[in-house]
């Protein structure tokens, strides 16, 4: 959430971030309602003071304090329902204010507009043989059942069976090693978070807009990242300064109910539940920009050490969630997707600034006697591991279907391949 006295000075920037970022929002509505709530609450607070002043009134008898003190009484009544009318649609139109946006990201409409800035050095490979996609490799292997999934719980959920199975253990423990070496402390967050938490953190825990699953009946959704509940463990905390940056490796599984069809999105792409290892980083504003080039460089470094070719993006103001100030997405080869193999996302990066902190009531204190400040939050994709398998699966493919493991993996899964099942005689 951006500060409403930060919207009312800078109206005009802010309605051409909304526009730049494809936001239909009146910010002009916004000033008119707010400045219009100051009115009625300095104009309520002056009741308070007349009626506060007129019990040592010498100049009024006692019935006409007393009806002086009923109009008064009257009178802030009726300002108090105004204000709190004013309160309330000020307060929703601000929570629909994206965050401000970085001058360096690419102004665009959509994914289209994203901005390729990098590619790492390992080359698109080449194959001498049909390429299967990761479906057809996890059939041949026996590790993926998209029908049990289906018949369980329906279209966008799946079993993982066998090396399967084995394989996103052994990447998550990967991750997991990898990101506690760098001082990202592990955490294995709640999979459900508050709707209090889930909006402070910029997701729509109800309504149309929603893309998560709620409990009904409860206080409670499924999240679709643990960005979510680390965010949340720190909600109405002041942080001393010299505790931050705070480096946190989150475990979670994520739930979406968004799940577009077609080829490209089949298998473990696009799914409803999955697994994933995040990054979040509590950090001050003068730690986030470096913060966030150090999350990127994680993101990098993870996927440069499963030996996968990928590239890096600098994302529109179009295609930003509404918390990122700034985003970098990495997009992995993957050779079966589309018609002779695209690039699909595998990582995002954001710098969130003081958004989340804002509705989250994060703060920081330099020193004991100090006025708190908001932080900065940061999130970052350690692995998402069903996306990891496929540009692994799809990436390693040899000509009799079996699939070459990274060298680092092998230590997890003591193998360095993964072999077709033996046919049924």
């Amino acid at each position: 959430m951006l500060d409403r006295n930060f919207v009312l000075a800078n109206a005009d920037a802010v309605a051409l971030n909304c526009k730049n970022r494809g936001v239909d929002l009146d910010i002009a509505r916004f000033v008119e309602i707010e400045t219009e709530r100051r009115k009625t609450d300095q104009a309520l607070q002056d009741a308070q003071r007349t009626s506060n002043a007129l019990a040592s009134a010498k100049d009024l008898s006692v019935d006409q304090k007393r009806e002086k003190g009923r109009e008064l009484r009257e009178l802030r009544e009726s300002l108090k329902a105004k204000l709190d009318t004013l309160q309330a649609d000020a307060d929703a139109l601000l929570l629909r204010v994206p965050n401000m946006t970085h001058p360096d990201s690419p102004v665009g409409r959509d994914d289209k507009d994203n901005k390729e800035i990098d590619r790492n050095a390992v080359p698109i490979p080449t194959y001498a043989f049909p390429v299967r996609d990761h479906v057809a490799l996890g059939e041949l292997h026996g590790i993926l059942d998209t029908e049990g999934g289906s018949k369980v719980a329906g279209p966008g959920f799946y079993f993982l069976k066998g090396d399967g199975a084995r394989l996103e253990l052994a990447l998550q423990n990967f991750a997991v090693e990898f990101l506690a070496k760098r001082g990202y402390v592990p955490h294995i967050t709640p999979d459900l978070a508050r709707d209090s938490v889930m909006q402070g953190t910029g997701f729509t825990p109800r309504g149309n807009e929603t893309n998560t699953y709620r409990i009904e009946g409860e206080d409670l959704s499924l999240i679709a990242t643990s960005e979510i509940t680390l965010c949340g463990l720190y909600q109405d905390t002041i942080l001393d300064e010299a505790d931050l940056p705070i480096r946190i490796a989150g475990v979670s599984h994520c739930f979406r109910t968004e799940r577009a069809a077609g080829r490209a999105t089949r298998g473990l792409y696009r799914v409803h539940q999955f697994t994933k290892v995040e990054m979040v980083v509590i950090a001050t504003p003068d730690q986030s920009e470096e913060i966030h080039r150090e999350l990127l460089a994680n993101e990098r470094a993870v996927f440069d050490a499963l030996e996968l070719p990928y590239r890096v993006l600098d994302i529109c103001t179009g295609d930003l969630g509404g918390a990122a100030y700034r985003k970098y997405d990495l997009e992995a080869w993957m050779p079966g997707r589309g018609n002779g193999g695209e690039f699909g996302e595998v990582t995002s990066t954001s710098n969130c600034t003081d958004f989340q902190a804002r509705r989250l009531n994060i703060r920081y204190r330099r020193g004991p006697k100090d006025k708190p400040n908001f932080v900065h939050t940061l999130n970052g994709t350690g692995i998402a591991l069903g996306r990891a398998m496929v540009a692994i699966l799809e990436n390693n493919q040899e000509a009799d279907g079996s699939v070459r493991l990274p060298k680092v993996l092998h230590a997890f899964m003591g193998q360095d391949r993964l072999v077709p099942r033996a046919p049924k005689a």
